[in-house]
């Protein structure tokens, strides 16, 4: 029996297993190989491997994982998990039966394109959703942001540390007067209609194409599209989720463990409004770390 399962391979899940094996604790960890930001050419903010390529970043981890003799990668999907703590069990895809005291899941969330032609093809270079992961590189070049709720308008506040020209689209929503007023106050304009379709130009530049039939050319174009888990285990054992503008989060405490005893999360299953590699890798490690702690006798 392994004293933890990871379900998901990615930076919050490598970061449990290494504190983990550093404990001496006994891991698997799941892993199909498909992290969320596997589209982005580079991966930024992460300290000692700021602009290198995340799928890199993550093929260093696990060379790195290998000198732990308790730690075991296997690239397989978690079919099915049941059981409670400290008698939990998981089948993989592969038809193996593993049993563990521990779970902690960081499968991801998955972003669901909207049904826009070019979208999905821009998704990653011309089309980001951080600027604190790829805002630096496109600083003072002129920025479109999709509209997609209240928290478009703190966005594009916040988007002023990095450039001076940005324009909204719209896209169907309705902005409230007081928020219309603001964003004029700013100078900060509005294009009205919905985005019709997207054409990337090179790494960055797209034209916005909008069913009034004009055209707006932007260097870099931010958008949040929503997003769900990317695997439904915790549907499976009943895991309490919250809804956040993004999507569904599970809910977990400070010690990032969910409603049922024994199973920890971390990641973007946990927090998807900050998707960061910084961000998944901290609370994959305190993850880890209160994991191990909740098996001291």
């Amino acid at each position: 029996m392994d004293d933890v399962i990871i379900i998901g391979g990615s930076f919050a899940g490598l970061a449990a297993a290494l504190q983990l094996g550093r404990a001496r604790r006994k891991v698997t960890v799941l892993d199909t190989g498909l992290p969320r930001n596997r589209f982005a050419g580079h991966s930024h903010g992460l300290l000692g491997h700021d602009h290198k390529p995340p799928l890199d970043i993550l093929a260093e981890a696990r060379q790195q994982l290998a000198r732990y003799p308790t730690i075991r990668l296997v690239s397989s999907r978690a079919d099915s998990v049941s059981g409670a703590i400290d008698d939990f069990h998981v089948l993989t895809s592969d038809g193996e039966s593993l049993k563990a005291r521990r779970l902690i899941l960081s499968y991801g969330i998955a972003d669901q394109m909207p049904d826009v032609p070019g979208f999905a093809e821009s998704w990653g270079t011309s089309i980001v959703p951080c600027p604190y992961c790829d805002g630096f590189e496109v600083a003072g070049q002129h920025w479109g942001l999709v509209w997609s709720g209240q928290q478009s308008h703190n966005q594009a506040r916040l988007f002023h540390d990095w450039t001076d020209r940005l324009t909204l689209f719209a896209d169907g929503h309705d902005i409230a007067p007081d928020i219309r007023a603001d964003l004029a106050r700013r100078n900060l304009p509005v294009v009205e209609g919905r985005i019709a379709g997207i054409a990337q130009h090179g790494d960055h530049s797209s034209i916005v194409r909008l069913d009034t039939g004009a055209d707006v050319a932007v260097d870099i174009l931010f958008a949040h599209p929503r997003n769900k888990p990317s695997a439904s285990l915790h549907e499976s054992l009943g895991l309490a989720t919250v809804d956040t503008p993004s999507g569904i989060a599970l809910k977990v405490d400070e010690r990032r463990e969910t409603s049922m005893p024994g199973i920890y999360a971390a990641g973007d299953l946990a927090n998807p409004g900050m998707p960061s590699v910084t961000t998944a890798s901290w609370q994959g490690a305190m993850a880890g770390i209160f994991a191990q702690q909740s098996m001291l006798v």
